[in-house]
């Protein structure tokens, strides 16, 4: 009689494997939850700066008589002018808040950034997902600032916007938002938190009023050496391409020079910040 052989036990389906696509898409899914969790401030922190620009500048001045700085009868109206430079103020400003407070945060106080080093990730791809997470932040900014022009104004100054080309203005805001998120991790990872108002002061309050969002570039013609120096500064590059995309009548900087620009800033800003949040990160 020959004994029946024991059924054979059935081996458990190896452990899922962490691969880079995967780590990544986590870390993003992470990021969404943060921000569905923190919704309402995230949503008013991303709102009040372009609504309370467009009140001022689209509303407030013109009843007080800025309107003139349109160009007079017959001319663009000021909010005209504004909105490009708003929206690319918004994507700027927004992209850069989005990663440096939290990331100072991560790095001198929480020292949370340590479990998310150990990720199996390489580190600099941590950068990458941070500066991403923050660009698409920069870019509902931005957005929102077009409901807030359509609606804030004074009565005779509705802004007159059409999309004179699509690619060009898609291009400005994802690379702008991804180049000011960039720009954002790297002085977060220099910067010394003890100093951080040395960051409005010395950096985002410049940038802002020297940006060409309230005039375009060429009227510093007449300014010549502010005209030069105002090419360091990146919002001069986003502003103009949302001006030549958004108002293209009026005048603007030649498509290749803000495009050259925007590109080669964020490559720039995005190789010295991973490289810098990297050190950080492992010392």
């Amino acid at each position: 009689m020959t004994a029946t052989s024991a059924p054979a036990v059935l081996a458990p389906p190896p452990p899922a494997r962490a691969t880079v696509p995967r780590t990544f898409a986590a870390m993003m899914a992470r990021e969404a939850l943060v921000m569905r969790k923190n919704f309402l401030s995230t949503f008013v922190r991303v709102l009040v700066q372009p609504v309370m620009f467009v009140f001022v500048f689209a509303y407030v001045l013109p009843k007080l008589g800025g309107g003139a700085m349109a160009g007079g009868p017959g001319g663009p109206t000021f909010s005209t002018i504004l909105l490009p430079g708003l929206v690319g103020s918004s994507i700027i400003m927004q992209a850069m808040m989005a990663v440096i407070f939290p990331l100072m945060m991560e790095l001198n106080w929480q020292k949370s950034i340590t479990d998310r080093a150990l990720a199996p990730v390489p580190v600099p791809l941590l950068a990458v997902q941070k500066i991403i997470a923050a660009a698409v932040q920069g870019l509902i900014g931005g957005l929102l600032v077009f409901p807030a022009v359509l609606f804030i104004h004074a009565e005779g100054q509705s802004p007159e916007v059409h999309v004179d080309n699509w690619p060009v203005l898609i291009a400005v805001m994802v690379v702008g938002a991804l180049m000011s998120a960039s720009g954002g991790l790297l002085l977060g990872t220099l910067m010394n938190p003890q100093k951080v108002q040395v960051l409005f002061a010395m950096v985002l309050l410049p940038m802002t009023m020297l940006g060409c969002v309230y005039y375009p570039w060429s009227a510093l013609d007449d300014i010549r050496w502010l005209q030069i120096l105002s090419l360091f500064n990146p919002l001069v590059y986003v502003s103009e391409g949302l001006r030549s995309a958004l108002t293209p009548e009026i005048p603007h900087m030649p498509v290749w020079a803000f495009l050259l620009a925007i590109v080669g800033g964020t490559a720039l800003l995005a190789w010295g910040a991973t490289r810098t949040f990297t050190k950080r990160v492992l010392t």
